[in-house]
Formats: structure tokens, sequence, C-alpha cells
């Protein structure tokens, strides 16, 4: 018997970075050669990403980029492709901090390549609510768990010398009304649960940035919120970077600038710039104040490597590179993968992992099966160079003697998808009188321009964008054509006009409208083989974002003919009653879940949980994969014998969902948020504010602290996960600073085991204790061990794991302090918040 040692969240790789250079003497040296309105200049977006360079002082332009699991750049086109990762809750379910510090040096090099500087990410808001609708991009509904993830992926970007942005500060944990919400929270929860992941990252990883959320908290909007920004995130906390506004959220000059906003974006009409300049100069604001600001950006370009003179935080030789972009993609998305269920089929062997040399017949069923959602809705979106989809990764992986079917058998989405297989098109972007000022080749049917025009293009000069080129039809018949967007679309196929007209947004949120935008539909009867031509030109009438004429956004779909429903429902059943297993691949899409909009029911779209239902009655071992990247209902989950969560699972999402299905590689993920079997049974329901504010009413009862509350068991605890082998969990020594956990691999394979610390109050806690829940996560490692072997794992208990915040008079989240509550602890070792296997005793002081 051999001991392997643990990765866990206070390895030497996790402590506080070394302290980087002192660029006091430097920052200080630019700032005196800059006069007012260059300053101002500083703290406001010259564009959508970038700001204004100032070569006086040899300071250069500084990039931005959105970039959870990727880094698109300055265009929101495929023209530059990114490495996609998995989801930020597929990173999460890894429970691996040193995977996402190694994702962030990965991302880093992706800057680097394409000239960014800071990364608009992590996003580390909670899920409050299985609602929320971009809880895709966030990590957990825990703060430890999150705080832990997140100051990995911080570290490892900032250790490839790019800046990372932390956000959104803070309650944006929805997206209903997101730009006027009051989030009404009181002092307990949103130090405990909400700020806690924050705190967690600028302690342990020192961000360059933080950005501000567009809601309220408590009455004050985040842009402008001065206890929250200046008295606890900079006084309290120590954060010395920059704190940037969330596109569009920065409302007024002074109130913005004394709450401690330092870069309004994007710009160049914001609040800061000539509107700042003038309100110093009229004597409202002392020019010492936007100092204060200008100081911090000029730490932020030093940091970057974009201020002239001085080192970088990180010198080339301290740069990680040469990443294999690939690989990190697979082996995140593998080790997020969460086993949910896995039954015995006809007898003892399981269900997962296949058994291949078995095989003779394989059933891939599922739209999702054969283009899976690989990434989130919204700034999250970026452009693979190429997709492996389950299919083709299974097929790939099989051999050769096993023949795959596939059948479609239900396809969840309700809008025309983005013309992309057959069609050949470019952008062509013309001036009023008709000139082309450039062109462009386009990867598929979706244009928006968010960054820099192509060379010859102003926005002065820009009237139309028309996307023209060929389809060549695969099928004859009625194929469906769709346009999107806002304005003046005009859609011509093979010469016949058949849409001319305006589409209004869709929605009052502009961003909802921009990435959702109004779509309309109607058909072509095309023959196969047959080349057809395909215009459809757009007026420059999106969505406003700085001087001249606002920005196109809009988009081509198509669909193929289709099959009656029913017909491709039957299609699949025979294919699964003929094959010795069937694994189906079920998905959210984008219209379910996005930036911009909550989900209304957890629900999987069309007839998906039909289609599961009718497969696993024609073939008992059905294999269902779930492609979402939050909790979803499944209702037949104990129709079939095994259930694998892929998340959103990036663009290596086949292979390593092949490495995962056929026991190459262990499913190593485990919940970071609860799954309800009924939305109904949720501890939080509610996003929709009431007259404009929406209250936490549950306080620091969220997530599994609130399911240990309700009487509902969930579908599946926080924490869970199944992998395919067993383990023991043999001791737990503990004392009040840490406990020890030693397993044993029990079963007849290597595998990974995420130990899990919870506390838990006992009758003999001290008096005065505040009420608390049943228990909560204290700690985590992730261990390794070959069959037979042992595995311990040293687990510190931090001071603040037997804390509560105790408000002061002032009532400001600032106003307080943190109480260490005496008494008697169960310490509990677990396997997950619902299945803990060992319990010991720790008397607090």
């Amino acid at each position: 018997m051999t001991d392997t040692q643990p990765r866990h969240p206070t390895d030497a790789d996790h402590r506080a970075p070394d302290e980087a250079p002192d660029y006091t003497a430097v920052v200080e040296r630019a700032l005196a050669a800059l006069d007012l309105d260059t300053k101002v200049r500083l703290l406001s977006g010259q564009d959508m990403w970038t700001l204004p360079a100032v070569p006086a002082i040899g300071l250069r332009s500084l990039v931005m980029s959105d970039g959870p699991v990727g880094v698109r750049g300055r265009e929101w086109n495929a023209e530059d492709p990114s490495v996609t990762l998995p989801s930020p809750t597929a990173l999460a379910a890894t429970w691996d901090p040193a995977l996402a510090r190694r994702a962030g040096h990965l991302l880093a090099q992706e800057a680097r390549r394409k000239g960014v500087h800071v990364l608009l990410a992590p996003t580390v808001n909670l899920h409050r609510s299985p609602l929320g609708g971009r809880h895709f991009e966030c990590y957990a509904e825990d703060p430890l768990l999150t705080g832990a993830i997140g100051a990995g992926y911080v570290r490892g970007v900032q250790e490839g010398g790019v800046g990372a942005t932390v956000k959104h500060f803070v309650g944006n944990d929805a997206e209903t009304d997101r730009f006027t919400v009051d989030n009404r929270i009181a002092p307990r929860p949103l130090r405990e649960l909400y700020l806690a992941p924050f705190e967690h990252i600028v302690e342990l990883a020192r961000p360059w940035g933080v950005m501000t959320a567009y809601n309220r908290v408590n009455g004050a909007t985040m842009t402008e919120h001065r206890p929250l920004v200046q008295d606890v995130l900079r006084g309290e906390w120590g954060f010395d970077g920059v704190n940037v506004s969330d596109w569009t959220a920065a409302r007024d000059t002074v109130r913005a600038l004394r709450g401690g906003l330092d870069v309004a974006m994007p710009g160049p009409r914001t609040v800061y710039g000539a509107p700042l300049a003038e309100v110093v100069r009229a004597g409202e604001v002392a020019e010492s104040e936007v100092d204060d600001a200008v100081r911090r950006v000029l730490l932020l370009a030093a940091r970057t490597g974009c201020l002239e003179g001085v080192p970088a935080a990180v010198g080339p030789a301290g740069v990680p590179q040469g990443i294999d972009g690939r690989a990190v993609a697979r082996e995140i998305a593998r080790r997020g993968c969460v086993l949910l269920r896995n039954e015995p089929v006809g007898g003892a062997r399981r269900a997962l992992p296949l058994d291949a040399a078995a095989l003779r017949g394989v059933a891939v069923i599922g739209a999702a099966a054969r283009e899976a959602r690989v990434l989130g809705g919204g700034s999250a979106t970026v452009f693979p160079d190429a997709v492996v989809s389950p299919l083709e990764g299974l097929r790939a992986a099989l051999p050769d003697d096993v023949e795959v079917t596939f059948a479609v058998g239900a396809d969840p989405r309700t809008r025309v998808p983005h013309a992309r297989d057959g069609f050949t098109l470019r952008a062509r972007y013309l001036a009023a009188d008709g000139r082309v000022l450039a062109e462009a080749p386009q990867t598929d049917g979706k244009v928006r321009l968010t960054g820099r025009l192509p060379e010859g293009v102003t926005r002065q000069d820009l009237s139309a964008v028309e996307l023209t080129g060929s389809y060549l039809p695969r099928l004859t018949g009625s194929h469906t054509l769709a346009v999107s967007g806002t304005g003046e679309l005009r859609l011509t196929v093979g010469g016949a006009v058949l849409f001319d007209g305006r589409l209004a947004p869709g929605s009052s949120d502009p961003f909802e409208a921009y990435l959702r935008p109004a779509q309309r539909r109607m058909t072509a009867e095309l023959t196969a083989g047959e080349s057809v031509e395909v215009t459809l030109r757009c007026a420059a009438d999106g969505p406003q974002t700085g001087d001249g004429p606002a920005l196109p956004a809009f988009a081509l779909g198509h669909g193929e003919p289709q099959p009656d429903a029913d017909a491709e429902i039957e299609e699949a059943v025979r294919a699964a009653a003929c094959a010795d297993v069937a694994i189906v691949v079920v998905a959210t899409t984008e219209e379910t879940e996005s930036e911009g909009f909550d989900r209304r029911d957890l629900g999987l779209p069309g007839r998906q949980d039909e289609l599961v239902t009718r497969v696993a009655a024609a073939n008992p071992h059905t294999v269902v994969v779930v492609n979402s990247g939050s909790p979803v209902e499944l209702p037949w989950r104990t129709e079939v014998p095994a259930v694998l969560l892929s998340w959103f699972p990036g663009q290596e999402a086949g292979a390593a969902l092949a490495d995962v299905v056929l026991g190459a590689h262990e499913p190593g993920g485990r919940l970071p948020t609860t799954w309800p079997a009924r939305l109904t049974d949720a501890p939080v329901t509610t996003v929709t504010p009431d007259d404009g504010q929406l209250t936490y009413s549950e306080g620091v009862y969220i997530g599994y602290r609130g399911w240990q509350r309700s009487a509902p068991a969930p579908a599946y605890p926080f924490g869970h996960g199944l992998g395919y082998t067993d383990w023991e969990y043999e001791s737990l020594d503990t004392t009040p600073d840490s406990v020890r956990v030693r397993i044993r691999n029990a079963g007849d394979r290597p595998g990974r085991e995420v130990v899990q610390i919870y506390l838990a109050p006992t009758a003999d806690a001290a008096p005065d204790a505040p009420e608390r829940p049943a228990r909560w996560l204290a700690g985590f490692a992730v261990v390794e061990a070959g069959p037979g072997e042992s595995a311990e794992a040293e687990i510190p208990l931090p001071d603040r794991a037997f804390a509560v915040w105790e408000a002061g008079d002032g009532g400001e989240a600032a106003d307080g302090g943190w109480r260490r509550v005496k008494g008697v602890y169960r310490v509990e070792a677990a396997h997950s918040v619902a299945d803990r296997r060992l319990t010991a005793e720790v008397t607090v002081g």
C-alpha cells in the first residue's frame, strides 16, 4: 500500500503571489507629466475595448477583452479563432484550483497572441437561484469553492503577464432588470456569501482589476457605491487595482469618481473624459481625486507591460508558454464531467464505462450530439477554430467494427440556427453611394460589429453591410430562411426578395435585444446540388456605442427541410432498439440559457424529455449526456441507468466525452451547485424585482444551505459525483486549525476523489450563537490513488470558517466585524454534502 499526496487550495502554488515590482516612482513621474485633459481621457475608453495611448510618457494603448472561456479579442467574429474552454461551471466542477490556474496560463497565452492586456474575467457571482440566466459563466453556489477556483484562475492569468478583472462586484446574481434592479441584501449574507469570493481572491491572488456591476445594492448603484468599493474593497481588503465599469454602467460623473470608479467603458462617450474635466474646472471635484484613479490606470499599464521604461510585473522568462490549448480544453472537459447516476444493466456491470470490445452497435441520438452547445451565450461568446461534436468524438474513439448510427430524435431549438454548412459567405461594407469600402470572409451568417471596423471603413462612411454569397443545398425541399437583427433588412435568395422591412428590438434590455434579436422566418423551395445566390443587406442601424452611426448587428438563419417531429422520435427509437447502447445527448440552447435574461423554468426545451423516455423504453442500456451550463429538471432520471453531465464542454466536447464514456479517463467532476428535482423545490426561485427591488429575504440560506432547511431532497446534492472506483474513508483527525483525512481506493482502477470538509454546529454551541445553516463547506482537497492505495489530505480550517458577520450600528457592509463563534462543532469528511463518511468533534474557544 502506498500513499499519494493531494492537491488542494492551500498548497504552496495557491499562496498569495510574490510582491510585484515597486512602480511608485515611475507612475508618479508619468502622472506629473500629464495635463488634466489627458488624465481624464485615460479614465474613459477610446472605443469599445481600449484605453488611449499617450506616447509622450511611453504609454501604449491598453486592450481589454471578454474572456471567461476564451479570449475573443477586439472583434466579434471568427476571423481570429480562440481556444474555447468548457464553461466556468465545468471548471468549478473539477474542484481543482491548480487546474484553474493552468486554464489561466492558457488564456494568458491566448491574450498575448491577440495583443490583449486585460481579460474581463472571471465571473464570481453566486448561484443564488437556479433560474439565473448567466450561471453557466459563474462557478458555484458556495463562496469558498467559488473563491478558490477564482483565485487559481486569476493567478494563472496574471502569471502570464495579463491582467484579470474579477466581476461583477457585487450582487449581479440574476439578469432580470440588471441595469436598474436594487438588490436589498442584509449585511450578514452580503459579507458571508456575496462579498466572500471577491475577498478570497483579493487576498490570495491580488487581481489587477475588478469590474463593478450594473445593479444597485441597498440603494446605491455599484459604480457609485463608496462604502463597498472605497471602504471595503480598497480600504479593508487592500485592493490596489483598477475598478472598471461594466459596459455602459457608469451613470454620473461626480458620484462615480467619489464612489471609486476608475475607468468608464466603453468609449469614447462616457461620464468621464470631457465631462470629468468640466466638473474639475468647476470645482465640483478636486484634481487630486482624478489623480488617484489615473495612478491605478498607470499601475495597470506598468504591470501589463504597456508603460515603457519599466519591466512588466511578469517578465518574458517567467511567462508560461507553449501550452497545448486543445489538450487543456479536453482535460478540463473530462475532469469537469459529473457522473450523476450509474446503475447496473442486466447484471453486475454498471452502465459506464462502456466495454468497447463487447459492442457491435451504438446509437447516438439528439441534435446536440451532432452539434453540441460548447459555450454560453452573451459576452462569453468566442469562436473556436473547430469543435469536436459528441458524434465525431465517439466515432473516432470506437473500434472500426462498431457501427455508429445517428438520429436527431428531437431538436431543442425554436429559433432558426445561423447559416453555416453549405454556405460560402462574405461581408461587404458599403458607403451611401454604393462603394465597397471593405470586404471580409464570413464563417457563418452572423455579423456583429463591436470592435474595430475593417481597414478603410469608418463609422461616418459606413451606410450598410451586406452578407452575400452562395448556398449549395444538400436536400431538395422547403428550406427555412430567417433574418434577425435591428433595423432595415433585405433578404434576396436566387434573385427573389423574401424579406424587406424593419425589425424592432425584441426586448427593452439592450443586451438581450443585441444577443437575442427579433427573428423573422420564411421558406424557399431549393433543389439539392443547385447553388443559389444569397444576399442579406442591413442598414447601419444597430446598437449605439459611440461617435457616428450605430453599427449593424444582424444574422442570416437557415434550416434544412425537416421531417415530421413524431417521425424523428420514431426514427431515434428504432435506432436505439437495434443498438447495444443508446447515447442520448440533451441540451439547452441560447434561447433558454444566456446572458441578458433569466430562465423561466428548468425544463429541457422541445420534446427532449419525451425522447429520453421513449429511447429508454426501447433500450435498457441508455446513457443520457446532459449538455447544459446550469441545472435542468431530469424527470426521467430513474428510468435510465446512467446520466452524465457534460456542462458546456468547450471545443473538445466529443473527444472528452469519448474519454469518459469509454473509460480511458474517469469522470472527475463533483457538483458545484445543487440540482433540483423540480424548480418549485428550490429554496430561492425569485429573480424578478418587485417595484424595482429584489429582496434577498432568504438571508444566508441559498444553495445547499437552503436545501437543508426544506423538506424535499434535491435530485442531486451539492458535491455529488460518481467515479469508476470506490473509496473507503479510513480516518479523520482534527484540530481547531486543520483536519487530516485518510482514504483508500477500494476499487480496481486508479481514481480521483474530492474530499469535502463540512462544519456543523452542535447543541453545545455558545448560548448567544446566531442562527446558522446546518452545515457549511470549510475546505476540500483533490486526492488520487491507484487500486488498493491510500491517500492522505491535510486541509486547513481557517478562522473564518468558525465566524459570522455581525453588523454594526451604521447598517452598512463596512460597519461591524467578524465574530468567532465559540463552542463544539462536528467536523464531517464527506463525498458530498449529503454523503458524509466520517465525523469528529472540535472545540473552539
